[in-house]
């Protein structure tokens, strides 16, 4: 066994080192098991009780220094298990899902629309929409810690890094690649609304965080979240999927799409609400019931579309089946909203809820087209 407690430098009995165990190396950080007088021997006459007495000491430091060896091993292990959460929590690989969702969705409804999916500018679209939501991430961090908001966030990109300049440069480079991704999806598109949408959504992301405007501080997140990952950026993802130059597809914007871009823009806006939960202003507890709230409208607003035939049946039977999970959202925000550590993980029961209604909505749209029951209703020519 190598860990002995520490006795003698703590508490200062230096008869205490006549004990076989005190010999061993010691490990033990502190010896508040023993007290003074379970060292103190002198209270004994005989050898014989002295040596039971010694040996009854010496297993009890055994079994506490198995204890120590134990909780240090514990210990190292949450280090261990910290740093892995640490470089997950930076990398934010579930948060990605906020660019696959609005454009399989907007894919979804131009193939309601035309029965026509392309598939490469699908992949550009995506690849530069995760460039662009990367950007929005380092810059975020970048100007996070501009402000100091972030020093002492441990997970944060420039702390991690240790510079903000290369963090920076790094987000910039990533909104140039992303952004001629786009133009190149929209010239081919031949399509300039889709475009000019799309640069609205970027514009979006630049004022909720950029200097000088920096307008998340201003409780304008949320709105901002919503019209850059709704209505701008799914309906400039179904115009680039439903126009091309060597097509005979009109530019036409159905009520479907329009729907499902506000029920998109919803659940994106539910994550950012949950990202920020322990700074929401109004309170943790108003918090968790504006979370509920919002569940609540999201599944209202899915049932009031279906009834004025915005979106098909299809869709609204498939996005229902996600209700045990907007029910677990809100269940895991209302039971602990009070706690900082456990409240950091609603995001990601929002990220499941997110994935999960926005690949129901398309899965919807798609079978809307192939068994024929339904058709959109134009709205821009």
């Amino acid at each position: 066994m190598a860990g002995i407690c520490g006795v003698v430098p703590i508490l200062g009995v230096g008869q205490v080192s006549s004990f076989p165990i005190f010999a061993v190396r010691r490990s033990c950080p502190n010896a508040s098991h023993l007290s003074l007088k379970d060292v103190d021997e002198s209270r004994y006459s005989s050898e014989i009780v002295k040596q039971v007495y010694r040996e009854k000491i010496s297993q009890r430091c055994c079994r506490v220094s198995v204890k120590c060896y134990l909780n240090k091993s514990r210990d190292q292990e949450r280090k261990d298990v910290s740093q892995a959460t640490l470089i997950w929590r930076a990398i934010k690989l579930p948060i990605y899902s906020v660019a696959a969702v609005p454009l399989t969705v907007a894919s979804a409804a131009a193939y309601l629309q035309t029965g026509k999916f392309l598939v490469r500018r699908y992949l550009v679209l995506l690849i530069s929409s995760i460039f662009i939501i990367t950007w929005l991430n380092l810059s975020n961090d970048v100007y996070d810690f501009d402000t100091g908001a972030d020093k002492n966030k441990k997970e944060s990109v420039v702390n991690i890094v240790g510079s903000r300049t290369g963090t920076l440069v790094a987000a910039n480079l990533l909104l140039a690649f992303g952004f001629a991704g786009l133009i190149w999806v929209a010239s081919v598109a031949g399509n300039v609304r889709s475009l000019l949408l799309l640069l609205c959504a970027v514009i979006c992301g630049y004022v909720y965080q950029c200097p000088p405007f920096r307008l998340s501080y201003q409780g304008l997140g949320e709105p901002l979240c919503f019209a850059a990952f709704g209505p701008f950026a799914t309906t400039a993802f179904y115009l680039m999927q439903i126009t091309s130059r060597n097509l005979s597809y009109s530019c036409s914007i159905t009520g479907t799409i329009l729907s499902a871009s506000i029920l998109v823009g919803c659940t994106t806006t539910l994550i950012l609400f949950c990202s920020h939960f322990h700074q929401v202003q109004i309170g943790k507890k108003a918090g968790s019931e504006i979370v509920k709230i919002a569940i609540v409208a999201l599944y209202f607003a899915l049932f009031v579309l279906s009834i004025g035939k915005a979106l098909p049946l299809t869709s609204t039977v498939l996005c229902a089946l996600t209700v045990p999970m907007g029910n677990m959202v809100v269940n895991y925000v209302e039971k602990n909203y009070h706690d900082n550590e456990k409240i950091f993980m609603a995001k990601y029961y929002c990220v499941r809820l997110h994935a999960l209604f926005g690949i129901a909505l398309a899965a919807g749209l798609v079978a809307a087209r192939r068994f024929g029951i339904y058709s959109p209703r134009l709205i821009f020519p």
